[in-house]
């Protein structure tokens, strides 16, 4: 038996590699369908999935010119959206509306770039209808998952980017890292 260890050793390692190529070419050819998806509603003004047994859909875009990033928004916030994409919480305002329009996505994908905003940072949102809103990031800040802070009757137009902190942690924790932006207008990007 120990002269075939170094051989199952390596079957194993082989096998782990390959789940782990597999699951990177699933997220990239996610992100062209997603794309596909976002610019035919774009056109089209008509929900479109990006596969047919999606159970979520492109709402948005939200990118950040001096980070050169952006992202594809889902509907919801859901664990199987927020696997292809930052997703749009639940029963938060639209870009661009009266209230707090919040986006949670993980650390370690869609919102890695996250822990690079500064205070200053420009972030445009694109709704699925076309319109861009700017938002300038006023703030950030460590909060517990329960206790957020977050108004969502807020008479204001604010933005909050949501994701795990701390950003280097291999497993999942009761912290979230804010960024809190307010609406500037109409955005020229």
């Amino acid at each position: 038996m120990t002269r075939f260890a170094p051989l199952l050793l390596a079957l194993a390692g082989l096998l782990l590699v390959g789940h782990g190529a597999y699951i990177h070419a699933k997220a990239y050819v996610a992100q062209i369908l997603l794309e596909r998806a976002f610019a035919e509603t774009l056109v089209t003004g008509q929900v479109t999935k990006p596969w047919s047994w999606a159970d979520t859909w492109p709402v948005g875009r939200i990118a950040i010119n001096r980070l050169h990033v952006s992202a594809i928004v889902l509907a919801g916030s859901s664990g199987q959206a927020l696997a292809f994409g930052p997703g749009h919480v639940e029963q938060t305002a639209d870009a661009g509306e009266r209230g707090v329009a919040v986006y949670a996505a993980h650390r370690d994908t869609h919102f890695r770039f996250v822990k690079d905003v500064v205070i200053g940072d420009e972030i445009a949102v694109t709704r699925s209808d076309g319109r861009t809103f700017s938002y300038r990031v006023d703030g950030t800040s460590v909060v517990r998952f329960d206790a957020s802070g977050i108004d969502a009757t807020s008479r204001g137009h604010e933005l909050v980017l949501s994701t795990c902190w701390p950003f280097e942690a291999v497993t999942g924790g009761p912290e979230r890292f804010l960024v809190h932006a307010v609406l500037e207008g109409p955005s020229s990007l």
